[in-house]
C-alpha cells in the first residue's frame, strides 16, 4: 500500500541542494512530475545524537541494546553504539517528502542496501538524484544515497515514488519540543547493591496483592531476603491473587498486623533482620511499634523520611525531607532530620553532602519561621551542631537547586544551585513539593525511614519494580555503609 510522504518529517534539518533557496521563506516547496530533471539532486544533513537514537528506539519500539547499551555494543561487531539502520533510512524519507519532489509526493517503495555502520557523533548527509521518469502515471525512479561526513557511503538503493502534479508551497509545520526524560540516577546504587548477600528484611502484614508483590519481586531480582509476617492465610491469599509463588520465602505467622509489627521490631532489635519494610498496615502503626519503650530500635536521634528522587532535569539525586511523618518539626527535630539525610549520604559515599534549607525566599524574615530555622541551622552547622556537610539557608527552591537562579539573585552561597538535601520547612510542604515532582516533572522517588537502628522500607501501591528495586537497594546500601563507619 501506497503512503503520503509527510512535509513534517524535515522540520529541524538543515537542508542543501536542490531547492535550498526556498527553505528561506519558511515554506516547503515541490516539484512536480513535469518539473523534475533526470540528475536532479537534493539532500539534508543531520548530526547523530544520543537523543535522535533513544527517540527513535521510543518511537519504533527496537530496543537492541547496540543502539542504546554501551556495554552489550563493545562486545559487537562494532565495538560500540551504532545507530538504528532506518533511522538513517528516514533522512532519505524527509527528502523525498520536503524538498525533491517534495509536498504531494506518493512514497511506492524504497530498496535500500547498508554499507557501514553509523556512530554516535556522525554526520550524515542524505542525497537523492532523480534517475528515471516514467510517463503516464508519472512515476520517478530515483537514486538514494548517505553519506558520512568522512564521505564514505554509509547506504544506498533507489526510492520508486509517484511525483506531484501541481505546484505546492505550503507552510513548514513547527513541531514541539521534544526533550529526553533519563530515569538512571539509580543505576550506580542498584548495580553496587547487586553485590554481596541479600539483605535480611521483615515484610511487615504483607496481606494485600500489592505488598505481597513488591516483596517477591526484590526477592526475585536478588536484593532482599525476606520474612513475611502476619496472618499465613492472608499472605497466602494475598500470594494467590496476585499469582505468585512463595516457595523458597519464609513465613511467620501472627494474629494480626499489631503484633506483625511487634515481631518485625524483635527480630530487628535482635539483628536476626537488618532491615524493616512496611506492607498492608498503616505506617504510624509500624511505627508506633518501633518508637516503642524497650523495643530496642529507638535512638537519640528523631526519626524521619526521605524521598531519594530520580529528577531527569536534575543532574544527581536529590533528597526531599521530610515529606512524611513529621508534620511541623521544631529546630531541634529539623537538626535531627538533616543530620538523618547527611549521614544516609555518607554510607552512600557522598563524603560532604550539600544542605539547602528551604523557605519561600532567600532572606530572613522573622514573620516567616522558616527562614528563621533555616538561618540557625546554618549557624548550626558552621558551630559543628550538625556535621558532616555544607548547610545554607533560607533558600528558595528555584535557587537551591538551579545555579543561573542563585547567580541572578547574587547569592554567595556553596549550596545554591546543587543541592543533594532539600530540607523542607514541613510536612505539608515537602508533601507538596514531592508530589510535583513526581507528577510534573516525572520523578521517581525511593523511600527510606531513617532514624531508627535500622532503616524502614516504604514502598506505595503507586511505586513502579524500578521504585522498588531502588529502595531496597538504597537500605542495602545505608546498611553496609553505616556499619562500615561505625566498625
Amino acid at each position: 500500500m501506497s503512503n503520503a510522504t509527510s512535509g513534517n518529517a524535515s522540520n529541524g534539518y538543515t537542508a542543501n541542494g536542490g531547492n535550498d533557496a526556498a527553505d528561506d521563506d519558511g515554506l516547503l516547496h515541490n516539484r512536480t512530475f513535469d518539473e523534475l530533471q533526470i540528475g536532479e539532486t537534493a539532500s539534508l544533513t543531520r548530526v547523530v545524537g544520543r537523543d535522535d537514537i533513544d527517540l527513535f528506539a521510543t518511537v519504533s519500539g527496537d530496543v537492541n541494546p547496540a543502539h542504546l547499551d554501551s556495554e552489550f555494543a563493545a562486545g559487537g561487531v562494532f565495538g560500540h553504539v551504532v545507530a538504528h539502520g532506518m533511522w538513517t533510512a528516514a533522512l532519505i524519507s524527509a527528502v523525498l517528502g520536503t524538498k525533491l519532489p517534495g509536498p504531494g509526493t506518493i512514497y511506492l517503495g524504497q530498496d535500500l542496501r547498508f554499507v557501514k555502520a553509523v556512530a554516535l557523533g556522525d554526520t550524515i548527509t542524505a542525497t537523492v538524484t532523480v534517475r528515471e521518469k516514467k510517463p503516464g502515471k508519472n512515476i520517478v525512479i530515483i537514486d538514494t544515497e548517505c553519506v558520512n561526513q568522512l564521505g564514505e557511503v554509509v547506504l544506498t538503493g533507489a526510492a520508486t515514488v509517484i511525483a506531484p502534479t501541481k505546484r505546492v508551497e505550503w507552510p513548514r509545520a513547527t513541531l514541539p519540543k521534544v526533550s529526553l526524560r533519563r530515569h538512571d540516577l539509580y543505576e550506580s546504587f542498584v548495580d553496587e547493591a547487586r553485590q554481596g548477600e541479600a539483605l535480611r528484611v521483615a515484610v511487615v502484614h504483607p496481606c494485600s496483592t500489592n505488598s505481597i508483590l513488591a516483596a517477591v519481586e526484590l526477592f526475585r531480582e536478588g536484593f532482599v531476603e525476606p520474612i513475611l509476617i502476619g496472618p499465613e492465610h492472608r499472605i497466602r491469599q494475598a500470594a494467590d491473587e496476585a499469582g505468585v509463588d512463595l516457595a523458597g520465602i519464609k513465613i511467620e505467622s501472627v494474629p494480626h498486623s499489631h503484633a506483625a509489627a511487634a515481631r518485625a521490631v524483635e527480630l530487628a532489635a535482635t539483628l536476626e533482620v537488618a532491615s524493616l519494610m512496611k506492607g498492608s498496615l498503616h505506617t504510624d502503626e509500624l511505627l508506633s511499634a518501633v518508637l516503642a519503650q524497650g523495643a530496642g530500635l529507638r535512638t537519640e536521634r528523631r526519626i524521619s523520611h526521605v524521598y531519594v528522587m530520580d529528577v531527569p532535569a536534575y543532574s544527581k539525586p536529590l533528597i526531599v525531607t521530610d515529606a512524611a511523618i513529621n508534620i511541623q518539626p521544631t529546630l531541634l527535630q529539623k537538626r535531627d532530620i538533616v543530620q538523618n539525610a547527611i549521614d544516609f549520604l555518607h554510607a552512600l559515599g557522598v563524603e560532604e553532602p550539600l544542605v539547602a534549607a528551604l523557605a519561600a525566599v532567600e532572606t530572613v524574615n522573622e514573620k516567616m519561621p522558616a527562614t528563621l530555622d533555616a538561618a540557625a541551622l546554618t549557624v548550626m552547622a558552621a558551630r559543628r551542631q550538625i556535621t558532616g556537610a555544607k548547610v545554607d539557608g533560607p533558600l528558595a527552591f528555584d535557587n537551591a537547586i538551579d545555579m543561573e537562579a542563585a547567580r541572578s539573585k547574587e547569592i554567595a552561597s556553596p549550596v545554591a544551585g546543587q543541592a543533594d538535601i532539600l530540607l523542607v520547612p514541613d510536612l505539608e510542604a515537602g508533601n507538596i513539593l514531592a508530589k510535583q515532582l513526581l507528577y510534573f516533572a516525572d520523578a521517581d522517588a525511593a523511600g527510606l525511614v531513617l532514624g531508627a537502628r535500622v532503616p524502614i522500607i516504604l514502598t506505595s501501591r503507586a511505586d513502579s519494580l524500578r521504585t522498588r528495586i531502588a529502595s531496597a537497594a538504597l537500605a542495602k546500601l545505608f546498611t553496609a555503609g553505616h556499619q562500615l563507619r561505625r566498625s
